[in-house]
């Protein structure tokens, strides 16, 4: 069995390693040479090294399980419920800001109905400040691009200064900060006079856009940090006694998945309630109602903050980084098309980074990394490189938020709000994610196909860019049976006679494709960053939600009639078209990451055999996550 090396433990001391805290624990006592040692457990090492034992097999997976003709079915560990807790805190906090920003459109664009002191209108359309959709669009663009960029500020805090957990709380206090003051311009009092309601609203939505943009990038993080059990392969018996291997992997994409699940929870829930609560009650409720959901998180956080686990800041890499890319990245700095070419390909190009190469070519100053700093910044540059495809994912994505909530009210929607239909998306995925997690997974690594995360990627592209041809095709059909032709956007102009159902499979489709694309993006950033710049490198994949905005912003010219049929085409050719520039260019580095899924784990279990033997002291390590040894006298 492999072990770790062992510490000389003088007679009666005691050396903990508490690295998992509030597991049951089962102590035993085995003989080592002429000392007597005993050894504390957590309930998840002793599975695994108990099992082994007693059925005669080693607790770690020979490379013949691992890949051979007869190799072992890997699944995952059990969800741990401090995840579904910090999951819950995701619940409350989509529940809130979906739900209210769902309202913004209707806020501010329409005027205050006729007779109205709330804003609400049960026979037509809300609204409140009436300042037009040239303005309300610009206010809530904006609002998306302050949304996503801020998370870099709070990944930096986090990694540098707080730590992802105390950055959370702070985040959650400012967020609920700015719900609390998004209530007052709507109040009765107050929402008549726009000329104070407008800067209370741009005031609180500063605020809360604040504290969200740093609470997304290290929930995600956070979330996955709460996984228990060893972070390598192991074997263990299942409930119907066959023998599986336990891949970490696989539990890091399982918490993703039913993270990603609470999200849309909340996200449903937040937009059903908040879009009736707007029509039928006015604009104080559909505020309200997601302040007093939030004052959940704190709560949450709290009752739970001595069971999870929390990672201390880990001092930011980041001044590090940049001087290795800056090293590695020079000899592109050229004009000629042939010298830049020749950089690229050079095989030492991260090379030129490593204190070696600096010291074997004399160059002056000195470097504050070794060379193993360098392969990580290789590694997250590689991550990196994956994300920059994703904004052509995005930009068709959006269009469910947009243009095809617009295209909805062309449709014949049989009383229900057009603003409601997009929520066919969240609820497909409150299916779609069970059923992709326990048949449709499980079966493919069943039959032996290796749907790596990149190949998710993939998918994910190419099932966003369907859903848009199918909505393009639609858009065909709504100006083929409009009685306005390819002027079906009039608001006065009657719906085409064709069911908004139709746009149920455009929905699923991009449903599908979060599930490949975007909870894969979360699982990918999370376990290609260094410990000390994961929340870094997730902000820097939710970045890429802000300049598919930007690049939305290029499209603007076709958003409306007759060009909406080209609107949906162009994002299609480019989600599909990034599909495949996706896939050409990372093809080689899919092959690579399972080359070392298998051949790297096989090194870590050879680099721990090489320090099997036993000391002098009579240490014992069976890979325990958190074990107490005593030495006693014989």
């Amino acid at each position: 069995m492999a072990r770790r090396p062992s510490a000389s433990i003088a007679d009666g001391e005691v050396e903990e390693i508490p690295l998992l805290a509030n597991k049951s624990t089962t102590s035993f006592a085995l003989k080592v040479g002429e000392a007597h040692t005993s050894i504390t457990l957590v309930e998840d090492e002793r599975s695994d090294y108990l099992h082994g034992a007693r059925d005669g097999w080693e607790p770690y997976p020979t490379e013949e399980e691992r890949s051979g003709p007869h190799r072992l079915r890997r699944v995952g560990r059990k969800i741990s419920w401090p995840a579904y807790l910090i999951a819950f805190v995701e619940l409350c906090e989509r529940f809130s800001y979906t739900g209210t920003a769902a309202v913004f459109t209707n806020f501010l664009q329409r005027p205050l109905p006729p007779g109205s002191t709330s804003g609400a209108n049960p026979a037509g359309t809300p609204g409140a400040l009436g300042l037009g959709t040239n303005v309300a669009a610009a206010i809530t663009q904006f609002n998306t691009l302050w949304v996503y960029v801020l998370p870099l500020v709070g990944a930096y805090i986090a990694d540098t200064r707080l730590g992802r957990f105390k950055t959370v709380c702070w985040c959650v206090a400012i967020a609920l900060f700015g719900h609390a003051l998004m209530i007052l311009p709507s109040l009765p009092s107050i929402i008549p006079h726009r000329s104070l309601a407008l800067p209370i609203f741009i005031c609180s939505l500063l605020i809360m856009g604040l504290g969200t943009g740093g609470f997304k990038s290290n929930i995600s993080p956070l979330v996955a940090e709460q996984q228990r059990g060893p972070q390598r392969l192991t074997v263990e018996r299942d409930e119907e006694g066959e023998r599986v291997i336990l891949d970490p992997s696989i539990t890091t994409a399982r918490i993703y998945m039913y993270f990603y699940l609470m999200i849309n929870v909340g996200a449903a829930l937040g937009q059903l309630c908040m879009t009736f609560a707007e029509k039928y009650v006015g604009f104080w409720a559909a505020f309200s109602l997601p302040t007093i959901m939030f004052c959940l998180c704190p709560i949450v956080l709290w009752w739970g903050s001595s069971f999870y686990t929390k990672s201390p800041p880990q001092g930011s890499n980041l001044l590090h980084t940049l001087r290795v890319l800056a090293l590695a990245f020079r000899p592109l700095l050229t004009l000629s098309p042939t010298r830049f070419l020749r950089a690229w390909t050079d095989p030492d190009f991260w090379e030129r980074a490593k204190p070696s190469y600096v010291a074997h070519f004399g160059r002056t100053g000195r470097v504050a990394w070794d060379e193993a700093f360098v392969e990580e910044v290789r590694k997250v540059a590689s991550a990196c490189a994956v994300f920059v495809w994703y904004p052509f994912y995005w930009i068709s994505f959006n269009e469910m938020y947009n243009n095809m909530t617009s295209q909805a009210a062309t449709l014949t929607t049989h009383g229900i709000p057009n603003d409601v239909i997009n929520n066919i998306n969240p609820i497909a995925l409150l299916f779609l994610i069970p059923i992709f997690d326990k048949y449709l997974y499980p079966f493919l690594r069943r039959r032996g196909y290796n749907f790596s995360p990149l190949k998710r990627m993939f998918a994910g592209f190419i099932s966003v860019g369907s859903a848009m041809i199918w909505a393009g095709i639609l858009q065909c059909y709504i100006y083929t049976a409009s009685p306005c032709g390819y002027r079906a956007n009039d608001p006065n102009c009657e719906p085409a006679g064709i069911s908004v159902w139709w746009q149920t499979g455009a929905y699923v489709l991009i449903a599908v494709s979060e599930i490949f694309a975007s909870i894969t993006g979360l699982e990918y950033a999370f376990t290609k960053a260094p410990k000390s710049m994961k929340s870094l490198i997730m902000a820097l994949f939710l970045s890429t939600s802000a300049f598919a905005s930007l690049l939305g912003e290029c499209l603007n010219p076709l958003a409306g009639d007759p060009l909406l049929i080209w609107n949906y085409a162009v994002c299609a050719g480019m989600s599909l078209g990034a599909g495949a520039g996706f896939w050409w260019t990372f093809r080689a580095l899919d092959a690579q990451e399972e080359k070392d899924e298998l051949g790297g784990r096989k090194d870590l279990e050879d680099e721990d055999g090489e320090n099997d033997d036993r000391d002098d002291a009579g240490g014992v390590d069976v890979h325990g996550e958190a074990l107490t040894l005593q030495r006693e006298g014989v």
